[in-house]
C-alpha cells in the first residue's frame, strides 16, 4: 500500500477536509482545486482525500500547498487483476480505510464531502469518528436517484447528521428541500470562478490562426464532457437543421472528455454533412484561449447542477444559449446575456441560436454577462461564502 501526500505548510489556521471521487478534470474537481488553494492563500489548512488516485489536477494541488491524501494498492497486490472494476473496489476499501484511520490520528476541524460516492462513504465513517462538523454539496439535480433507490435512501438518512448541506444553485436547494433537508441547515452558494484568468485578453488573431479560422469566421464553443446527457445530440441535430442559414465557414469547437459517445456523434456529424465543421478537440489545458477565439457559447444539457463552463465562456464576453436546467437559467438572463431553451428540443435550440447568429446585439450581450459574472460569481465571492459557512458550522456542531 503507498500513501500520497504532500507536505503540509505549517500554517496553524482551522483544517478543512474534502472527500471526493478523484482528481480528474471535471466541473467538481475544478471547483475543489480551486476552492482549496484560496483557502490556503486565506490561512486555511485544506486538505484533500481522493477515493481513487490520481489526476491531473493533483500537480496543480501540491504545487500549491494544498495536502493530498490517496492510497494506492500495490503493484504486488494487483498482480493478477485484470479487472477494472475489481481494481477500483480495491482502491476505494483502502481509501475508506484509510479515511477512517485519518479521521481518528487528526480530526479536521471541517470535514466536507464532494459527489455522492464521497457522501455515502465519507458520510457514514465520519459518524464513527471524533468530528462533529460535517458539510455536504450537492452539485447536481437528484436524477440520479431514480437509479439507486437504495443509495438515495442512504443520503436522505445521512442530510440531518449533516451540520450544514451547500446547493450550488436554486433548482438544487429545491431537490433537498423535497428530500426532506431542513431549510435551517441549507445555504446557496453559487460557483464561483477567477474572472481575471478568462477575461484576459489575448491576440484573437494569432490564437484562430494557429486553429486554422479565419479572422471572419463564425466560431461556436461548448465546453462540456462527451456524455449524453450533455446534449451534444442535441445540438448536432439543431446545427443540422439550420447549417444552410448559417454563415459560410461556422465551426463548432466541442471541448471535453470522450467517455463512450464520441464515435457516435462523429458518424452524426458525418452523416449531416458537417464534419468539416465541428471539430471535436478533446479535453484540453488552453480552454481560456478557446473560449477567446469564439463567438457564441453553448451549454445544452439535459441536467446540471450549476455549470462552471458556463460562467468561464460569460466571463470571456460570450453571448449564451444553455438550456433552462439546473442553475443554466440563474446564470444566463434570457434575452440579455443570452438566450434559454427547454432541454432535449433541438428546434428551439436552432431558433434561439439563429437568432443569436442574426442579432446584431450580440456582442453586448457578451459584455453584459461578463459583468454579470464579476459582480456575482467571482471566485473572491464564492470563497467569502464558504468562510462564512466554516465559522457559522464551527459555532453550530451538529450532534450525531
Amino acid at each position: 500500500m503507498k500513501s500520497i501526500n504532500a507536505n503540509s505548510s505549517g500554517s496553524t489556521g482551522r483544517r478543512v477536509l474534502f472527500v471526493i471521487g478523484s482528481l480528474d478534470v471535471g466541473g467538481a474537481e475544478k471547483h475543489v482545486a480551486s476552492l482549496s488553494i484560496e483557502l490556503k492563500k486565506r490561512g486555511w489548512q485544506p486538505e484533500i482525500l481522493v477515493l481513487f488516485p490520481g489526476g491531473p489536477l493533483t500537480s496543480i494541488l501540491a504545487e500549491n500547498g494544498v495536502v493530498i491524501h490517496s492510497v494506492a494498492a500495490s503493484n504486488w497486490l494487483m498482480r493478477g487483476v485484470s479487472s477494472k472494476r475489481l481494481r477500483s473496489s480495491i482502491d476505494l476499501i483502502l481509501s475508506a480505510i484509510s479515511l477512517f484511520g485519518g479521521l481518528w490520528r487528526r480530526p479536521p476541524d471541517v470535514i466536507h464531502f464532494f459527489l455522492p460516492a464521497s457522501y455515502i462513504i465519507g458520510g457514514m465513517i465520519s459518524l464513527a469518528s471524533p468530528v462533529k462538523t460535517r458539510i455536504m454539496s450537492r452539485r447536481s439535480l437528484n436524477n440520479y436517484q431514480s437509479k439507486h433507490a437504495r443509495l438515495a435512501q442512504v443520503e436522505h438518512w445521512l442530510h440531518p447528521k449533516m451540520t450544514r448541506i451547500l446547493a450550488n444553485s436554486r433548482a438544487v436547494w429545491n431537490d433537498l428541500v423535497a428530500e426532506g433537508v431542513d431549510p435551517e441547515k441549507l445555504r446557496l452558494i453559487y460557483n464561483g470562478i477567477d474572472t481575471d484568468r478568462f477575461a484576459a485578453q489575448g491576440d484573437k488573431h494569432a490564437l484562430r490562426e494557429v486553429l486554422g479560422l479565419g479572422d471572419d469566421d463564425l466560431v461556436l464553443v461548448m465546453v462540456a464532457n462527451l456524455i449524453a446527457y450533455k446534449g451534444h445530440r442535441d445540438l448536432i441535430e439543431a446545427l443540422a437543421s439550420i447549417k444552410d442559414r448559417l454563415p459560410l465557414g461556422w465551426v463548432l469547437l466541442t471541448v471535453g472528455r470522450d467517455d463512450g459517445i464520441g464515435p457516435d456523434l462523429q458518424e452524426l456529424t458525418q452523416k449531416h454533412g458537417m464534419d468539416a465543421n465541428i471539430r471535436f478537440l478533446g479535453p484540453r489545458s488552453d480552454v481560456p484561449d478557446l473560449l477567446k477565439v469564439a463567438d457564441i457559447g453553448l451549454l445544452t444539457s439535459h441536467e446540471e447542477g450549476f455549470s462552471n463552463a458556463v460562467l468561464e465562456a460569460m466571463a470571456s464576453g460570450l453571448p449564451m444559449v444553455v438550456t433552462e436546467v439546473g442553475g443554466n437559467g440563474e446564470a444566463v438572463l434570457d434575452g440579455k446575456t443570452g438566450f434559454v431553451v427547454p432541454a432535449r428540443d433541438p428546434a428551439q435550440l436552432a431558433s434561439a441560436l439563429l437568432r443569436l447568429v442574426q442579432d446584431g446585439n450580440r456582442v453586448e450581450m457578451g459584455r453584459r454577462g461578463q459583468q454579470r459574472v464579476r459582480d456575482v460569481f467571482s471566485l473572491h465571492a464564492c470563497v467569502d461564502e464558504y468562510e462564512r459557512t466554516y465559522e457559522d458550522a464551527l459555532a453550530h456542531r451538529c450532534g450525531t
